[in-house]
């Protein structure tokens, strides 16, 4: 049996997630699916004072608090830069390290740094501290029109704050795995930061690289061939 920690992305929520949370737990793993501070379920909570670092802690305190461990720890989208954050807290737990058509940042480097200006217009200002986000493909027009409701603005501050890292992900002894949603459109926000990531992880000794063929809601568009890559993933170890 294995543990997942699975980290949903920017303007969503644990509630994408919800195929997929089924899916490994029917083959009998625990799944815990954190919330983040002021998006989804959570926006209540919303307030300029959410930043990256208020995302880390929702991530890093339900491990310690629940006692998570060894863990697999995936982060989708923006959720890249948060566990790539929650490793200087957690890093001695986790067992395998997931990008899901993801960030995945150098210490220093914020969300806003990634995009390098390309697109950025895709990404609607709206109140002075919260961003709107951009449209999402969907292979199912019932799972759009669920999901739709419930995208909320995103607190400003978490695109702009700087990740910590204290040393590269290639030093850590756990195993890393990237994900790459092949059928992204190119002009996507974040996709050429998600490539870049992916053409990394497909050259190097250190990282597992595995693509699906859809667009960038993987966990909502294909739940069932996911599930079936990270079971795949974790009886490699």
């Amino acid at each position: 049996m294995s543990t997942f920690v699975l980290v949903h992305g920017a303007w969503g929520g644990a509630h994408g997630f919800r195929h997929l949370r089924r899916r490994l737990q029917t083959a009998g793993h625990d799944v815990f699916t954190p919330s983040l501070t002021g998006i989804g379920e959570r926006v209540h909570l919303a307030s300029p004072l959410v930043n990256l670092s208020t995302h880390i802690r929702d991530v890093v305190h339900q491990v310690l608090y629940e006692d998570l461990q060894p863990i697999v720890l995936l982060g989708f989208s923006y959720g890249g830069f948060v566990v790539t954050g929650a490793l200087e807290h957690i890093a001695d737990r986790v067992r395998h390290l997931v990008y899901l058509d993801a960030f995945v940042p150098s210490s220093g480097e914020s969300v806003w740094g990634q995009l390098r200006g390309e697109r950025r217009s895709a990404i609607a200002l709206g109140e002075e501290w919260q961003i709107s986000g951009p449209t999402r493909e969907f292979d199912d027009p019932a799972e759009a029109a669920w999901m739709a409701p419930r995208r909320t603005p995103h607190p400003k501050a978490c695109f702009t704050e700087p990740v910590f890292l204290a040393q590269p992900l290639e030093h850590y002894p756990f195993t890393r795995s990237y994900i790459k949603a092949t059928a992204a459109p190119p002009e996507d926000p974040g996709n050429a930061a998600f490539w870049r990531a992916a053409r990394h992880a497909q050259s190097s000794e250190h990282w597992r690289y595995h693509e699906i063929a859809t667009h960038h809601m993987v966990a909502s568009n294909r739940p069932a061939e996911l599930a079936a890559l990270l079971l795949d993933l974790v009886r490699a170890d």
